[in-house]
């Protein structure tokens, strides 16, 4: 999972309240169904949570007999808790849950089987296959995909055009990344090519970007896979890039934010992330709109893929389960409507133009989104093709099992490659892998 919150992604979580979660009926005295659904904008974005309550105002008005509850929860799925909320029983009725843990909640039973009710969200199967098998199993659906990504490289064009590069046609390979970083750096003291982590968990999971744009994989049959040519690479190119072409700064950068911050800043080249990137460095950390691109993940061998899904509690009453999915129908997958009505993002002052999300693809629903987010786009969505079209055909790839627990184990072996000049690249692999393998042998 990102370390980030998911509310970046411009969605959020359906949920009943605590005093009607599990097997609460949802129904008050008057026989209405009751959902509540959490995530709703703070008060210090008064025009976002506006928004929100009008959304609400006008499903109710099309659902008689559906009452709408908002709880305010930011962030919208916090890992500190989730496991253990699932694990007492406390779990909400709707609740939003990142890839990484599909498979397990599903595992456990922790999520109803809405195979049967999937056609209450209309465009359901306008949602990619690849996206939607990712929360089906044995032939059952457990979850609404609502998020879908590929990591990319974000770019900063101002800086490639003062540096003699052309930010119509941003690197592909990792020997362009790194001989743009390095033009990119010569620009004088203070400027960095490339930003990379090297703690926070945030370090092993680019390792992870890197190493399957590279071809490599992270686990295979248990066990991990990562001490290879492609893992060596990854460390390799970014221990050189530090000494030899002092073209990634000489900070080592630990949550998840602050490497945004740093592109923000103006004097960063180039870092990986996917398309919500640009939104936060753009609306979160006010960096120029006209600065930042995307493109294609370097190499494309693969991709890392993340997203989220809704969930719903299996104690759920069926006329919650109904009402629930008629929200996220409502909310969440309607061109036009809720997080998708572009015209009004755009007159509250949203990022519109980012091609942040591609759970529905090339289908129709994918279609009409494009088109809508183009016309009301405040961003130079020019700036984003490099993207679009580079990432068609590059295969996803889902985190790892034990993801953050793999990810924290290859921080060491990132941190060391940007403050130790004579780190030792092979044995910091190798243990790395014997710790790893610990680590997946309690799986």
């Amino acid at each position: 999972m990102k370390p980030r919150n998911l509310a970046i992604l411009l969605t959020t979580g359906l949920m009943l309240t605590a005093t009607a979660c599990g097997g609460d009926t949802g129904s008050d005295a008057g026989g209405d169904t009751t959902i509540t659904v959490a995530c709703q904008p703070a008060k210090t974005a008064p025009k976002s949570r506006k928004a929100w309550n009008d959304d609400i105002a006008a499903f109710e008005k099309a659902h008689p007999g559906v009452r709408v509850r908002s709880t305010d929860q930011q962030p919208c799925f916090d890992p500190k808790t989730f496991a253990a909320k699932l694990a007492g029983g406390q779990m909400e009725t709707v609740f939003v849950v990142p890839v990484t843990n599909y498979a397990d909640v599903i595992a456990k039973r922790q999520a109803k089987d809405i195979t049967g009710s999937t056609a209450l969200v209309k465009n359901y199967q306008d949602i990619k296959q690849d996206v939607r098998d990712m929360v089906a199993r044995d032939g059952k659906v457990y979850g609404i995909p609502n998020v879908s990504y590929t990591v990319g490289l974000v770019y900063n064009r101002t800086l490639f055009t003062k540096a003699g590069l052309d930010p119509d046609a941003p690197p592909r390979t990792w020997d362009e990344v790194r001989t743009a970083a390095r033009k990119i750096a010569d620009l004088g003291d203070g400027y960095v090519g490339y930003g990379e982590y090297g703690g926070g968990n945030t370090g092993g999971w680019h390792f992870a970007q890197a190493l399957f744009s590279r071809g490599g994989e992270m686990v295979r049959d248990g066990k991990a896979a990562f001490n290879g040519p492609e893992g060596k690479a990854v460390l390799q190119t970014l221990h050189d890039m530090r000494w030899e072409d002092h073209s990634t700064g000489n900070k080592v950068l630990i949550g998840w934010e602050s490497l945004m911050q740093q592109m923000a800043a103006g004097r960063t080249g180039m870092m990986l992330g996917a398309p919500d990137v640009v939104t936060d460095v753009i609306q979160k950390f006010q960096g120029k709109v006209e600065d930042y691109g995307i493109t294609a993940i370097p190499d494309g061998k693969a991709s890392l893929t993340g997203g989220e899904a809704y969930m719903i509690n299996p104690k759920a009453s069926a006329a919650q389960t109904e009402a629930a999915l008629q929200w996220i129908d409502f909310e969440f997958n309607t061109p036009g409507k809720g997080r998708f009505d572009f015209a009004r993002g755009k007159a509250n002052g949203e990022a519109v133009g980012v091609p942040n999300n591609d759970y529905m693809g090339d289908s129709a629903t994918g279609k009409a989104l494009a088109e809508q987010r183009k016309a009301n786009a405040v961003l130079p969505v020019a700036n984003y093709e490099p993207y679009v079209a580079g990432s068609v055909g590059i295969a996803p790839r889902l985190e790892p099992v034990k993801a953050q627990e793999l990810y924290a184990v290859l921080d060491v072996a990132m941190s060391a490659v940007l403050t130790r000049e004579n780190a030792d690249v092979d044995k910091l692999l190798a243990d790395a892998e014997s710790k790893a393998n610990s680590i997946l042998a309690r799986s």
